[in-house]
């Protein structure tokens, strides 16, 4: 708290010498001691009043369960991280033709369900053709009562 070097120590001392004297001096140094010793007890017990306050309450458990929430290893949170990475480092051409060269079951593998996927993508085109063409027809068999009357 005080930041008192022997220098500061000295000085003091030898004011206390002059203004005191040399009689009433170790008397005075003796209070100062009785006190100073008052004061740190006090505040030791205020210390461990405080601790005991906190354990009541259970701050340590909370603190200490915040510390490993915290702590990335205890979440698992290495492991998705690596998962992310992995993720935003792969590249879906790369894998196609790495799989294209693993051997002639992947290859056609490969191939088969790129005619599945042109195959879907045909029908969704169809069929939203069909329903572009249904909503027209809708659109004017409503249109032509109206030009009637």
């Amino acid at each position: 708290m005080f930041d008192l070097g022997f220098a500061e120590l000295l000085v003091i001392g030898i004011v206390a010498l002059i203004f005191i004297g040399p009689s009433d001096l170790p008397g005075v140094f003796r209070s100062m001691g009785k006190f100073t010793g008052k004061i740190r007890r006090m505040a030791r017990e205020f210390s461990r009043a405080m601790e005991e306050a906190a354990d009541e309450a259970g701050v340590k458990d909370v603190a200490k369960t915040v510390r490993g929430a915290a702590n990335p290893t205890k979440m698992g949170l290495n492991s998705l991280n690596e998962a992310a990475e992995k993720f935003e480092n792969w590249d879906p051409v790369k894998s196609t033709k790495e799989a294209a060269s693993k051997g002639p079951k992947t290859a056609e593998l490969s191939e088969e369900r790129a005619e599945q996927a042109q195959k879907i993508r045909d029908n969704a085109a169809k069929k939203a053709n069909e329903r572009v063409a249904a909503e027209k027809a809708e659109a004017d068999a409503e249109a032509a009562p109206k030009d009637d009357a």
